[in-house]
């Protein structure tokens, strides 16, 4: 998942999860027939279960495990894409990415930093269920993809077993969604093969290949790590009942630039460190932004990802492209760095600084 995803992961739903009452929405039921450790915590190393005819289980809530978001997001920074795909990423960019599949409130399609959120499996079909309503559907009968399909947002997809393996073929997507959040286009001869394997109670990796030769000049191969998220529920999330991004997207990224001044290294350097931000709406799972200072640039990630420049507006404020939005660090009466905050269409968010990097 990169940048822009883990962003929207973290920060979805905020209005209407701050309306609901939490015991209504079953956020914190124990779910049953799960194996527990001692303490009565879910055991996620336990075997993973088993269908009656001996195929693994894929059933179950799963979110994306941290420890593998850094090395899905380096994964998704090397498409190769065919020029003119490029170039309208590069415009998409500029133009702050408005018309993304998140703001105009449309499926996000094979999307490839997305997993699934909600499996059900039967022996012969396999659903998968997204918070926003979108589902897909595997068939497990036997049956081929369509020769000539209606193009459709979630496309069409059929899947088999390789031993403890599901492999996963889908085709016929519309043209109309992105690749990643970066805006890289495809077309309708997209085709993506997933690969899951559920290595252990609380654990799926999968693997992702995206072909496009219309679009990429070689396919994307994308390594993903899932984790059972137990004891909890999805909430659906319907995004037109509360988007107020789009209005605020206006003028172009390189407007920013235009304002860009000259910071010595030395103050800089003393923003470097690690920063813990914690989404609202899954406290627990704390994400560190990571600020470091190569040469003169000031640049910065999320867990080890992909390290993106920060552009000084002034000494303490920056320009974070690839997020389109603003960094700022705050000092204490001291003059000691403490805080930064960072500013998005979503609102702007209180950073906490950890230690000094190394």
């Amino acid at each position: 998942m990169n940048l822009l995803a883990r962003l929207a992961s973290a920060l979805l739903c905020l209005g209407p999860l701050a309306l609901l009452p939490l015991q209504a929405q079953w956020l914190n039921y124990p779910t049953p027939g799960i194996p527990r450790t001692a303490d009565g915590k879910p055991n996620l190393s336990a075997p993973a279960p088993r269908m009656p005819d001996g195929k693994p289980d894929l059933s179950g809530l799963w979110r994306d495990d941290q420890s593998g978001g850094a090395a899905a997001e380096k994964a998704i920074d090397a498409i190769s894409p065919q020029p003119w795909a490029d170039a309208l990423s590069k415009k998409r960019k500029e133009e702050l990415y408005k018309d993304s599949m998140a703001i105009l409130c449309q499926p996000f399609g094979p999307r490839a930093g997305a997993t699934p959120r909600k499996v059900i499996q039967t022996p012969g079909l396999i659903v998968f269920l997204d918070d926003d309503l979108t589902y897909r559907q595997i068939f497990l009968d036997g049956r081929p993809l369509p020769t000539d399909p209606n193009p459709d947002w979630m496309g069409y997809s059929v899947g088999h077993w390789d031993g403890d393996t599901l492999v996963i073929e889908s085709a016929g997507f519309n043209d109309r969604t992105w690749l990643d959040d970066s805006g890289h286009p495809h077309t309708e001869s997209l085709h993506v093969t997933e690969r899951l394997h559920r290595r252990d109670f609380g654990h799926m990796e999968m693997q992702k290949t995206i072909e496009d030769p219309k679009a990429l000049t070689k396919p994307l191969v994308i390594p993903m790590k899932m984790e059972l998220d137990a004891d909890t529920e999805m909430i659906e999330y319907v995004c037109t009942e509360n988007e107020r991004d789009r209005q605020h997207l206006v003028g172009k990224a390189t407007d920013e630039l235009k304002n860009a001044v000259a910071v010595a290294p030395q103050i800089l350097a003393k923003y470097a460190g690690i920063y813990d931000f914690k989404p609202p709406n899954r406290p627990e799972s704390t994400i560190a932004m990571t600020v470091t200072l190569d040469g003169d640039q000031l640049m910065i990630d999320m867990d080890g990802g992909t390290k993106h420049p920060l552009t000084p507006l002034s000494e303490t404020k920056f320009f974070w492209a690839e997020a389109g939005g603003r960094v700022d660090f705050i000092k204490s009466d001291q003059g000691v760095v403490t805080d930064m905050t960072f500013s998005i269409v979503e609102g702007t968010f209180k950073v906490p600084r950890r230690r000094e990097a190394k």
